[in-house]
């Protein structure tokens, strides 16, 4: 029987052979010593200076460890101050609350499409204990999440998502103190909510700003991923102003490990200071997968101070459907690169009807601030007030123009659009389709004498396959200029109708059953 500890001692000798051979051995003997030697100096210098109170909300700045022999290296940070100081005021928090099961599924987007699996919300998963289950039965459920508390009287940040649909939260804090906590306010647009609990002289945390918040600087969580309170995992900011789909907050991408449980707590900078709050990741197994993204919490304490205010958040509104501007649409605007926000589409009635934009400018410039994607653009309107007022510089026609804007509300109503549900008989029967004429440059663009934009494509449109954009000419082979004449037709018709559509360039024929 051959001899284990032998096999393990030439495996080990192998292995030190090849890494002394690759000079990986020597190098870093050498460089945990010197580190060593001027850690325990660093340390030594820091002893002399007296410590903040823990929770004081003064920042403490991590201490980094020098690098030695190498002028252009980056020194490792040490976040045990942080820790210490910082940790105390990061909770966890428990939620209780009832859903139907419908509600528990978790796809929002069909199983083919690529951001299926894209974003999944990071709170600890909710377990049903009880309660109907079946079809549009009702559950308990119980879940958990993270928080920090951002003022001594227990004002407390966390995800919106994890307190959606509680009935009880309870926060509990690092000394294992427990409270009862009020939910004062909750934004999913951006997901944010807002705690309170009945305590005092609370250690908070420090806020910073994003603004200075630089990609590939070493930021800090602190979280109960999994129900392990008090967890710390460090990495680096891969990206600012992350735009992602269905989400207008202009994220902070980290490779920050966080997990279900993470959402809702506070990520750091070196400084000690709040810069975001954990709130999703993109994962294929539902685990930390290498890329998390937080709130910036400069959008978070807007939305903060509005719920203390008010109780309630208003978010400004532009009034205009945007796409990203490829190399294509570049090329045809006569564009010197394809950066900015395309106007798609203009809501009738909205600020950015009255400030005179229209489908095909190109937004450049919002107050200054260039923009590349049209995620930047929704990112600046995400974080502004109604009746704030802003500048935009346009691209239109090969020319630049600028043109000036007051926003909106995103709570008030929008001018309808001419929108019907055209019914076809007695029984009800639907369509299903929001339309409007096309406009004289509209028909130029798409070299079509006329026909009917569809706005929107819901019931039994939708599931024939119309989509908002395709451009309506004939309904059972009859041309159609207008929402009245479509509606005569449907009318005419018992169980199905047959749409000609304008897609693109091509044009193609749906059946759409309205029986």
């Amino acid at each position: 029987m051959p001899n284990q500890g032998a096999v393990t001692t030439i495996t080990a000798k192998r292995l030190t052979l090849a890494l002394c051979a690759a000079g990986v051995i020597g190098g870093a003997v050498g460089a945990v010593a010197v580190n060593h030697n001027n850690a325990v100096a660093a340390a030594e210098a820091a002893a002399s200076v007296p410590p903040s109170a823990p929770g004081s909300g003064t920042p403490v700045p991590a201490t980094p460890a020098p690098v030695a022999g190498n002028p252009v290296g980056v020194a490792l940070p040490d976040f045990t101050k942080i820790v210490s100081h910082n940790g105390p005021a990061v909770v966890n928090v428990r939620v209780v609350g009832t859903v139907k099961t419908a509600q528990r599924e978790m796809p929002q987007f069909d199983e083919d499409d690529p951001f299926f699996e894209f974003f999944r919300r990071f709170q600890q998963p909710q377990m049903p204990r009880g309660g109907r289950g079946g079809q549009g039965g009702g559950e308990k459920v119980f879940g958990a999440g993270s928080g920090f508390i951002v003022s001594p009287d227990g004002v407390i940040l966390t995800n919106a998502h994890v307190v959606r649909d509680a009935s009880e939260v309870t926060v509990k804090l690092q000394d294992r103190r427990e409270y009862r906590a009020k939910v004062l306010g909750s934004d999913p647009k951006t997901d944010v909510a807002v705690l309170k609990i009945d305590a005092k002289n609370l250690p908070v945390v420090p806020v910073g700003n994003t603004r200075n918040l630089q990609v590939g600087e070493w930021v800090l969580a602190i979280g109960s991923p999994f129900g392990l309170e008090s967890t710390v995992t460090a990495g680096v900011v891969s990206a600012k102003g992350r735009s992602l789909p269905g989400d207008s907050v202009p994220f902070i991408q980290t490779d920050v490990a966080v997990n279900p449980g993470n959402s809702g707590g506070p990520l750091f900078n070196t400084k000690g200071e709040v810069v975001g709050i954990n709130s999703q990741i993109y994962s294929q197994t539902g685990g930390y997968q290498g890329l998390s993204f937080a709130i910036p919490i400069d959008v978070a304490v807007r939305i903060k101070d509005q719920i203390l205010a008010t109780g309630k958040v208003q978010h400004a509104k532009l009034g205009v459907e945007m796409q990203d501007v490829g190399q294509g649409f570049a090329d045809a605007f006569r564009l010197e690169s394809p950066d900015g926000a395309l106007v798609a589409n203009v809501e009738r009635g909205s600020a950015a009807d009255k400030a005179g934009l229209k489908a095909g400018d190109v937004i450049r410039k919002v107050n200054g601030q260039p923009i590349v994607t049209s995620g930047d653009l929704s990112a600046i309107v995400s974080v502004a007030r109604p009746g704030d007022k802003a500048a935009l510089d346009v691209w239109r026609e090969g020319k630049p123009v600028h043109l000036d804007v007051t926003l909106g509300n995103a709570n008030d109503k929008a001018d309808p659009l001419e929108r019907t549900s055209l019914a076809g008989n007695d029984n009800g029967a639907k369509l299903g389709l929001a339309l409007r004429p096309l406009d004289p440059s509209e028909r130029q663009q798409v070299g079509i004498p006329a026909g009917l934009v569809i706005e929107d494509a819901r019931g039994a449109a939708e599931a024939a396959g119309v989509q908002p954009g395709d451009v309506l000419l004939s309904v059972n082979g009859k041309p159609v200029t207008s929402v009245a004449q479509v509606k005569d037709v449907v009318g005419q018709s018992s169980k199905s109708v047959a749409l000609l559509i304008l897609r693109g360039n091509d044009r193609i024929f749906i059946p759409v059953r309205i029986g």
